[in-house]
């Protein structure tokens, strides 16, 4: 880490906790009596309280989107790229709010949190979440913040399918939705790649039925093997190509030698399985992927999307990148297609990239650009909102 930030970044930053008396009664049916969210702020929130931005997170996200937490850090928050000043998501202009979710593993109570009726780790007795149960409960951080109404609630995939869901129940409580590499809900494809990556974690010895933490040890090998599976899906044919093409890290193919071969993409998906086995829960995990594959927007609403999007009340922004191909641009057409249906005021933009589903988090000039315009139009509203207060 230099000895300066970037003049771009939001700077250095500390993750807020706010605790919940009130119960909140998931869409299982079990009812959490208590429950505490991590969040961090960014930008300043204006006298009338019409520039809040809402970041919804993905899988492996948590609530640090942006900035840096101490001046040792090596990396800033995973959407460093499009939040701060000047940024896509300008903090000059708005006040940005990005939580950890329910079930996370980053402070949110969640498995690794204590059960109050046991004295224990949650782990796999945690209740079954839905985004729902996401959206239920950023709503009572807003109301716990003083924000009535978002500016915008934006997320990518998973965090996309949360922006959506927020349209639908919340239709009065949010002016933009900007849904990124997004689905109405998952594909045949995608519930078996999270399964084979359940099944990883679940196979692992030290697993223990999902209490590993009373055990005093964890699934090391199984999430590794989760996250390798996982981040394959993640990246293009092209990217890993371009990344690693067939190099060797070790090894050799000379008739004689007998050095074990090793290619660099092989020692790369080791590296970040073991990255995040150290860093992510296994039962969040599985939680997590779950909730993915039991999303459906229009499953209420007569397996009708039009239908169902005829409930929002705010424009929406829809974005999909040529090489994702977890979540195609094929389903944000179909997002698209619903909205049109429903006579809702919809921009698209379909973004190049050869970069597959981690599109969404890295740079590129096409997609700064649209998503920047995009923002500065919500920023308009914004001030005309305050102009009027």
């Amino acid at each position: 880490m230099p000895d300066t930030l970037p003049d771009d970044s939001v700077g250095l930053v500390t993750p807020q906790t706010l605790e919940f008396t009130e119960p909140l009664t998931l869409a299982c049916g079990t009812t959490l009596e208590r429950y505490e969210l991590v969040y961090e702020t960014y930008g300043t929130l204006n006298d009338d309280r019409s520039n809040a931005v809402l970041i919804c997170h993905a899988l492996s996200g948590n609530h640090h989107a942006a900035g840096y937490h101490s001046m040792d850090d090596r990396k800033p928050g995973w959407w460093d790229n499009y939040i701060g000043p000047g940024k896509a998501i300008d903090t000059n202009k708005f006040f940005v709010v990005c939580p950890n979710n329910l079930g996370g593993c980053s402070g949110s109570t969640g498995p690794r949190s204590t059960n109050p009726a046991t004295g224990k780790p949650w782990g796999p007795d945690f209740p079954m979440l839905r985004v729902r149960d996401w959206v239920e409960s950023q709503a009572r951080l807003s109301d716990a913040l003083g924000i009535e109404r978002w500016a915008a609630i934006v997320g990518g995939s998973l965090g996309g399918m949360q922006v959506m869901r927020w349209a639908l129940e919340y239709p009065d409580r949010l002016g933009h939705a900007v849904v990124i590499a997004s689905a109405m809900k998952l594909s045949a494809q995608n519930i078996a790649f999270n399964e084979t990556a359940r099944q990883a974690i679940m196979s692992d010895p030290n697993f223990l039925d999902g209490r590993y933490l009373e055990h005093n040890t964890l699934p090391r090998s199984g999430l590794a093997v989760a996250r390798m599976i996982g981040h394959i899906t993640y990246l293009s044919d092209h990217a890993m190509g371009e990344k690693f093409g067939r190099e060797l890290r070790s090894g050799s193919f000379v008739r004689g030698q007998h050095d074990p071969v090793e290619f660099q993409v092989e020692s790369y998906l080791r590296y970040q399985g073991d990255s995040f086995a150290n860093n992510f829960d296994a039962n969040s995990y599985i939680l997590i992927t779950r909730a993915l594959d039991y999303f459906d927007l229009a499953r209420e609403y007569d397996d009708n999307p039009v239908q169902a999007f005829a409930e929002a009340r705010c424009r929406f922004f829809v974005v999909s990148f040529s090489s994702d191909w977890r979540f195609s641009p094929q389903r944000s057409r179909e997002i698209v297609d619903a909205l049109l249906g429903a006579r809702q005021p919809v921009t698209y933009t379909a973004i190049d990239s050869p970069y597959g589903h981690d599109a969404f988090l890295l740079p590129s000039e096409r997609y700064r650009e649209a998503f920047t315009r995009y923002m500065a139009g919500v920023a308009r509203d914004a001030q005309r909102q305050e102009a009027k207060a």
